[in-house]
């Protein structure tokens, strides 16, 4: 008998998983397009301030994550995504290392690279969670997931190891009518919604993707236009009566600030300016920015009568001093009256780690290693915030020192509710786009959540008066030396955030995870 030859075999159709969907087939490579959503996302920072644009790149990158398919290739993606958008966020991180470059400039590249990639693990540990939490979830929930996971990383990258907030992906509505928000639910708020809505293109899938991106523009747009009622109601008109305070911008560079040969010319430049006649009303208050007294709180006696002369008014002043409790040094803020008397001192609490102090100090010291802006023996902490009696005309303020107008829970805090919000700070450090309009921004932001406004004084700038919604009133250009009288916007009621916090964001995060599991499972 002919040998039977064996029917052909037909091969079966392929079936449409993430690894050969048909977005996975036209993306070859998918670590390169997770790159390029991560720089799109960091768009929507300032100075650039595009944030449609940063939510298309968020977008991409949680639809590219939840179409990894694995939960470590998930991770990878996550991890990737974050570190191409901090590094392209957070370049300004390089410029205090080259303050002293002779010492410190061979870590730049190494400080960059290393913080992107450390702030980078939130994500890639959320989205590797995500995806072991959804192999069991519908087409739809993973994405979901994806999006709760990175609203989780911002709030962990925010309180864990003293904390980093800066560059969350809320903070891209800063100057939009949705940063509003922030009213009620403080920048996590801002964050859930956007990862939500960046979500719904990748949870209905390819074929509805259009609709996707349709729903998540209108759920933004809701606290827009919440957002441009609220500014048109609450927006602050100049009082007639407001009292006037006085910004001081001396602007001296970081390199040449504490030189031998240009600290008596800063000083001068500061009197100049405290003593030039108002346009209007006499301030009621000169704010001197931060370290601004180039003389030691315990020597400075002369130094600051010689001030308060010059301004014929309150002064409030950046000044270094030594603790006789443990001899450390502090970033303090001193309060000086009209005739040269210390009223109040308020001491810096949140210090930068690897700047005011580094961590292990004695360990990374003995390999060479020292903070930045370190005195000797580092820098003590203050015992928490404060608020301070600025007189009969301004009452109460919140001082801030830099870095503490980072930290939007901080604010809440405070023992009693204050009238207005001052920040003294030294941007000098991080030169002169990047980094300092960031800081700016958080400056604007937190005047949202807690509804009061903010007086900046920065000694390269930005300078800037803003008000109870956020609103930059006046400013002095960045890079340059004046001062600015503004009369001080008034103050809003308490605002949701500053008596709940967090808690509301919370709740909602944890009822969307519950509901994912729950609703969006995958029926077979």
């Amino acid at each position: 008998m002919p040998p039977v030859r064996p029917l052909p075999q037909r091969r079966p159709p392929p079936v449409s998983t993430p690894q050969n969907s048909p977005l996975q087939r036209g993306l070859r490579w998918p670590a390169l397009w997770t790159g390029a959503a991560g720089l799109l996302l960091a768009t929507g920072q300032a100075p650039l301030s595009l944030p449609w644009l940063a939510v298309v790149g968020l977008a991409a990158g949680i639809w590219l994550i939840s179409s990894a398919g694995a939960p470590r290739a998930m991770a990878w993606r996550g991890w990737l995504l974050g570190t191409v958008y901090f590094a392209a966020c957070l370049p300004w991180i390089v410029e205090p290392f080259f303050v002293d470059a002779a010492r410190h400039g061979w870590m730049a590249p190494f400080a960059l690279v290393g913080l992107a990639a450390g702030l980078a693990l939130f994500w890639g540990l959320a989205c590797g969670c995500a995806g072991w939490l959804g192999r069991r979830s519908s087409g739809a929930g993973r994405p979901v997931l994806v999006a709760l996971g990175l609203v989780a990383a911002e709030a962990a990258r925010a309180h864990l190891f003293t904390g980093f907030p800066w560059a969350s992906i809320g903070h891209i509505w800063i100057g939009a009518p949705q940063a509003q928000l922030a009213a009620l639910t403080g920048a996590g708020g801002l964050t859930l919604i956007t990862c939500l809505a960046a979500a719904l293109p990748a949870a209905l899938g390819a074929q509805r993707a259009l609709l996707g991106a349709m729903l998540g523009a209108a759920l933004l747009a809701i606290p827009a236009a919440w957002g441009m009622v609220r500014v048109g109601l609450l927006a602050s008109d100049a009082q007639a009566d407001a009292p006037v305070v006085r910004l001081i911008q001396p602007n001296a560079p970081q390199h040449q600030k504490w030189d031998r040969d240009h600290i008596r010319t800063f000083y001068q430049r500061g009197l100049a300016l405290s003593s030039a006649p108002p346009t209007g009303a006499q301030p009621a208050l000169v704010v001197w920015p931060e370290t601004s007294v180039p003389i030691p709180l315990s020597r400075a006696d002369a130094t600051l009568q010689e001030i308060a002369q010059a301004a014929q008014a309150p002064v409030a002043a950046g000044i270094l001093r030594r603790s006789d409790e443990d001899g450390l040094a502090r970033n303090s803020l001193v309060l000086v009256g009209p005739d040269g008397d210390i009223q109040a001192v308020y001491d810096k609490h949140h210090l930068v780690p690897f700047g005011e102090y580094i961590p292990f100090a004695s360990a990374l010291n003995a390999m060479g290693l020292y903070g930045l802006a370190e005195a000797a023996g580092g820098y003590g902490a203050g015992p928490g915030p404060r608020v301070l009696d600025f007189g009969p005309e301004l009452g109460l303020g919140l001082p801030l020192i830099c870095y503490e107008a980072v930290f939007g829970p901080e604010l809440r805090a405070a023992p009693e509710r204050a009238r207005f919000i001052l920040q003294i700070t030294n941007d000098a450090w991080f030169g002169r786009w990047m980094g300092p309009q960031q800081h700016l921004a958080q400056a604007q932001l937190r005047a949202i959540e807690q509804g009061l406004p903010v007086l900046r004084a920065a000694n390269t700038g930005v300078s800037a008066v803003i008000d109870a919604t956020g609103q930059v009133i006046s400013s002095l250009p960045m890079g340059g030396a004046g001062h600015l009288d503004a009369p001080l916007p008034a103050a809003l009621e308490r605002t949701p955030y500053d008596r709940w916090g967090g808690l509301p964001v919370g709740v909602i995060w944890v009822l969307c995870v519950v509901g994912t599991l729950t609703f969006l499972r995958d029926p077979s």
